[in-house]
């Protein structure tokens, strides 16, 4: 063998041997962490002081009772602002027929942001006011401003319509719709000797047995109602832990995790046939109710003092109570766009 093949057969056993080294050490690698998904959205801040404007505005139009003027009026302007928020609007007109015999032209006023989306959650608030304050010592037989009772819940609603215009989501992530039901509040009060519960959500109860959109569906549903008042007590509402027991743990961790523990109190209170059960029992969209039932709530009902009388006017409605209540639906809403709520 001469030299050069001599060379030719050490570089070829070198090799061999560095292929074999290698080959030796060639240990699985480790997998790889999993990839840390950025948020997409973050939670804006609520603006109360713009909510208890739009109170204030519903007020201002008079008494928000189907067929008169006022209601009218603030109808308009309900699909006005929802409009001027890049919502999709649909209102369905019905007749309320009352237990005191009166046939009210009426309407249920439907919003939608991202209409095409697939994945949808739901919010709704009554935006009637009660015909007639019949829990008061005055003026018992006329109606109320409902600054509270109804205009909260509709501000509450307004203002997350407009925080989503200024921060988006597209619509591959969430669609978010937003309801308000007519003649929640023109029902008869029971002395236990009669059901009268049928009386009341006449809105609700049209909307979820003709739900439009037609063949309408949402993953969930949240309802406000009298969510204004100065230090709330939002509990455990009875219908909503039967209903979905498991959105109530989730809205309400969230809520005390954000420092609201004062208001999102982990306390059963009664059972209250609000919108929220007949959207769930009729439409199968299982919607829990955020409500305030405060403690020492006077005598003659579990609500405030000021339910269904002249005193839930503009003097009652707290600026840090819409912005708390419209904080926590900011932050569900986000969260769900995120997927990890």
């Amino acid at each position: 063998m001469n030299l050069i093949s001599k060379v030719k057969t050490l570089a070829a056993l070198l090799l061999l041997c560095f292929l074999v080294a290698a080959c030796g050490d060639d240990k699985p690698t480790e997998p790889a962490p999993p990839m840390q998904i950025e948020k997409k959205y973050k939670v804006t801040k609520f603006d109360g002081q713009a909510a208890y404007d739009l109170v204030a505005k519903q007020v201002a139009f008079g008494y928000r009772v189907p067929g008169t003027e006022a209601h009218k009026q603030t109808a308009e302007w309900l699909v006005q602002k929802f409009e001027e928020y890049g919502a999709q609007v649909i209102v369905q007109d019905f007749i309320a027929e009352t237990h005191y015999g009166e046939k009210l032209p009426s309407k249920n006023i439907i919003a939608q942001i991202n209409p095409s989306a697939k994945e949808r959650i739901l919010f709704g608030a009554h935006w009637d006011s009660r015909y007639a304050a019949d829990k008061d010592d005055e003026r018992a037989d006329q109606p109320i401003a409902g600054a509270d009772d109804g205009g909260s819940g509709t501000a509450v609603l307004l203002q997350l319509a407009k925080q989503l215009q200024e921060n988006p989501i597209e619509a591959e992530d969430l669609g978010v719709d937003f309801i308000l039901f007519d003649a929640e509040d023109q029902g008869k009060d029971g002395d236990g000797t009669e059901d009268t519960s049928t009386t009341w959500c006449l809105g609700s109860q049209h909307w979820s047995k003709n739900v439009v959109p037609q063949g309408y569906s949402a993953k969930y549903g949240i309802l406000l109602d009298m969510v204004g008042s100065a230090n709330p007590r939002f509990g455990y509402e009875g219908y909503s832990m039967q209903i979905n027991p498991q959105l109530v743990d989730k809205v309400w961790k969230k809520a005390q995790n954000m420092g609201y523990s004062n208001y999102f109190v982990r306390e059963r209170t009664g059972a209250i046939t609000d919108d929220h059960y007949y959207v769930a029992v009729n439409a199968g969209i299982p919607m829990i109710d955020i409500i305030n039932l405060p403690e020492g709530s006077g005598q003659r009902s579990t609500f405030g003092p000021y339910h269904h009388t002249h005193d839930d006017d503009m003097d009652i409605i707290s600026k840090k109570s819409l912005r708390i209540v419209g904080q926590v639906m900011l932050a569900v809403i986000y969260a769900e766009a995120n997927n990890n709520f």
